[in-house]
């Protein structure tokens, strides 16, 4: 049966519990996360929907960690099904562990609606992790910019990937040829698109807003495929509840959520940053604790930068000419957009563990010369940057670049 044939699901007994929020019997985390289940098999009517969207939204719900946990994990159990074996064994043939970092999956995201339009800076640094990290970049088209990430992927040139053609059936292929991936939200999260005209029609952004970047369709299995991430968030007050969230999952052991001080969902060039690292406690409890600290550019060893200079808001076409341009090693190194992305970058290697080694074998000119000075939250901030630096000089991120848009276009349709 297919999902316009299921039968039509009632929430009105919920909706009456959620507003006033002062019901004596307020509905549960889980009760709210199974009603939202029902949108990605469009058993829910557009009226109980948009009402289920604007009660959470007044009521601050859709901000409860609780409720986004419970709810992204439905997200995931509604996904295309990951062939986790296939792709687990690619991964471990692949092996490319070193320091703390496995050889697993890493991602970095963003959840947008910061309103400062800058550069394409998580996809960039991703790219650039790719060097040395198997990435899983999860993204869409853009929703509250002029430039998403899938849009900016698109408008490469001379041959841009075909990021459609990245589907279950496909994703171990792929990662045993190449260390980057991207996971287009529409292909790996099908039932969204039920959702999406609700969205466009309410002036708010909604609990989907947030739950993207919690949601990559890798990390479905315990332990997870996906060994670390990077969060960006555009409210500060939204960097402990993605901690919680993320903590509560239990699946991710190593996770940093940022927010700049100027509510921006990246790790800022500007000043400082307020970052909530996620890790396993150093006992043998194998808990994971969360700890917040700050971070500034003085800690990659990098001067600050206005976000008026890294803030083009340029279209997709215009922000992939200037990444083309950081693969190619055309963009001087003073230049403010590269330490925005390299800052961001470094923090990425940092994340995944793979800072941590103390020997560097890296070739294509890499002096072998780790930095093994520490800094706020015990990163190896400045060692991040020598390997960001590393990433763009040698010409491996470009190699690895190639390699994606090679990939992807000879797969079928």
């Amino acid at each position: 049966m297919s999902d316009d044939q299921l039968p039509q699901i009632d929430i009105k007994p919920l909706l009456s519990r959620l507003w006033p929020i002062s019901h004596p019997t307020p509905p549960t985390p889980d009760e709210i996360a199974l009603a939202i289940s029902h949108f990605f098999t469009n058993q829910i009517t557009p009226v109980q929907a948009c009402s289920l969207l604007i009660s959470l939204h007044f009521t601050g719900l859709d901000r409860s960690p609780q409720i986004l946990s419970s709810t992204a994990h439905q997200m995931l159990l509604a996904a295309s099904p990951i062939p986790i074996p296939s792709l687990s064994s690619t991964i471990s043939t692949r092996n490319l562990s070193s320091g703390s970092y496995r050889g697993g999956l890493i991602d970095i995201v963003g959840t947008g609606g910061d309103s400062h339009n800058t550069f394409n800076i998580s996809t960039t640094a991703s790219i650039l992790a790719s060097s040395l990290l198997l990435i899983a970049k999860h993204g869409n088209k853009a929703s509250t910019s002029k430039s998403g990430s899938a849009d900016l992927l698109n408008n490469m040139l001379p041959l841009p990937p075909q990021i459609s053609r990245i589907r279950p059936d496909t994703i171990s292929s792929l990662y045993s040829k190449t260390n980057y991936g991207f996971l287009f939200a529409p292909v790996f999260h099908p039932g969204m698109k039920y959702v999406a005209p609700i969205r466009k029609q309410l002036p708010w952004r909604t609990i989907f807003n947030l739950l993207g970047p919690l949601a990559n369709p890798t990390d479905v299995s315990t332990p997870s495929l996906l060994e670390a991430r990077m969060i960006g968030v555009a409210r500060k007050d939204l960097g402990p509840v993605f901690a919680s969230a993320l903590q509560m999952a239990g699946r991710t052991k190593k996770a940093m959520v940022v927010c700049g001080d100027e509510e921006l969902d990246e790790i800022s060039c500007a000043g400082n940053t307020h970052c909530w690292l996620l890790r396993e406690s150093d006992d043998d409890s194998k808990e994971t604790v969360v700890e917040n600290f700050l971070l500034h550019p003085k800690d990659f060893g990098l001067p600050t930068h206005p976000l008026s200079d890294v803030s083009p808001g340029k279209e997709p076409s215009e922000n992939a000419a200037i990444l083309q341009r950081i693969l190619d090693g055309k963009v001087l190194d003073d230049d403010p957009i590269l330490h925005f992305v390299l800052i961001n970058t470094a923090a990425l290697f940092v994340v995944s563990g793979i800072c941590e080694a103390d020997t560097s074998d890296m070739g294509y000119g890499d002096d072998g010369k780790v930095i093994t000075e520490r800094g706020p939250g015990g990163g190896r901030w400045k060692e991040g940057v020598r390997r960001a630096r590393w990433a763009i000089k040698s010409g491996e991120a470009a190699r690895q670049w190639a390699k994606f848009v090679e990939v992807t276009n000879s797969f079928s349709e």
